[in-house]
């Protein structure tokens, strides 16, 4: 990839990607370290980059890796931080905009499914880009966000009611009863 196409490249994909970063990290400084260390990353690697318009989902794997390299350092440095001093952390950054019940389901939900259910319905992927940015079928992505998509409309179904302090009878939804 030539210089110029890096850049056009640079210029398509930095935003989403710095969108990826800001909703797994806890600050927009720390999505400012991943995505900008994806594109290094993708600068040092640009004759991998795919021309036959894989590129994004290209661009989506290293910034997975990149990712997780950043949290495998942080709990390193987090460990570290708490044998010295058990310093308290700060709360995670709040997102801004949307239903703060929808956040909350999201963050009662197991990562690997409220990662899929951003890749899909934040990110904007397909399931065939994420199997191939996830490294395995399409059907097993499809499987997993089927799944992930039932825990989340669960976690909501309960958020609701607790919310509005009924009972609902799981077998028959359309019945209710108040405590």
């Amino acid at each position: 990839m030539t210089e110029e196409a890096f850049r056009d490249f640079f210029a398509a994909q930095f935003e989403a990607v710095w969108y990826f970063a800001v909703r797994r990290t806890r600050s927009a400084a720390e999505a400012d370290d991943v995505a900008n260390e994806t594109f290094a990353v993708a600068w040092r690697r640009r004759a991998d980059i795919p021309s036959d318009g894989g590129d994004r989902m290209w661009i989506f794997g290293v910034a997975r890796n990149v990712l997780a390299n950043h949290r495998r350092g942080a709990n390193r440095r987090d460990r570290l931080r708490d044998r010295m001093a058990a310093v308290h952390e700060p709360p995670p950054a709040e997102h801004e905009g949307g239903d703060p019940a929808v956040w909350q389901a999201l963050a009662a939900l197991a990562e690997t499914d409220r990662d899929l259910l951003l890749l899909r319905f934040w990110d904007g992927l397909d399931v065939a880009g994420m199997a191939t940015m996830l490294g395995v079928r399409p059907a097993l992505v499809s499987s997993r966000l089927h799944k992930a998509k039932e825990k989340f409309r669960r976690e909501l179904r309960r958020r609701d009611r607790d919310a509005a302090g009924q009972v609902i009878d799981e077998s028959h939804p359309e019945r209710s009863t108040r405590p």
